[in-house]
């Protein structure tokens, strides 16, 4: 009995360690700004695909001249993901349809990308899509910049 009450104090004491990681996580990148809530899919076909399947939840940041995206159920302090403005090329804007509407955040916009040849769809908040374009189209002078 006291051998099964220590085990069970052991794992709530894991699991509150746990969930306060990735709360800190959460707050070590928020610290320098510039973030918003982001889903990401990436290397997708040219055909919508509204199976919902793919989406990862995350995190992205500015950083200077690229994006920096963070899986948010990981305890990585690293970026999954990074690009830089030069090389993205916006190609499509649409609304999420399907199944996909269950898989991403209520009032997500779906934005379809290139990155260095690599088809990615990008999902966020109609806030942080004006952001993110502004931010695209923010290019130093002489960078091609392709926003649809």
């Amino acid at each position: 009995m006291v051998l099964a009450l220590w085990v069970g104090g052991l794992v709530v004491v894991l699991v509150a360690v746990g969930l306060f990681v990735f709360g800190l996580r959460r707050r070590l990148i928020q610290r320098s700004g510039g973030t918003f809530d982001c889903s990401l899919r990436w290397d997708v076909s040219e055909e919508p695909d509204q199976s919902g399947k793919g989406w990862v939840y995350g995190v992205a940041r500015y950083s200077g001249d690229r994006v920096d995206w963070f899986r948010v159920f990981s305890y990585s302090p690293r970026p999954r993901r990074g690009l830089e403005r030069s090389a993205i090329e916006v190609v499509a804007r649409r609304l999420p349809e399907g199944e996909e509407e269950l898989a991403l955040l209520s009032d997500s916009v779906v934005l379809g990308c290139l990155h260095r040849g690599t088809r990615l769809e990008l999902a966020m908040s109609e806030d942080a899509l004006t952001g993110f374009l502004a931010w695209l189209e923010a290019a130093p002078p002489g960078q091609r910049v392709n926003v649809a």
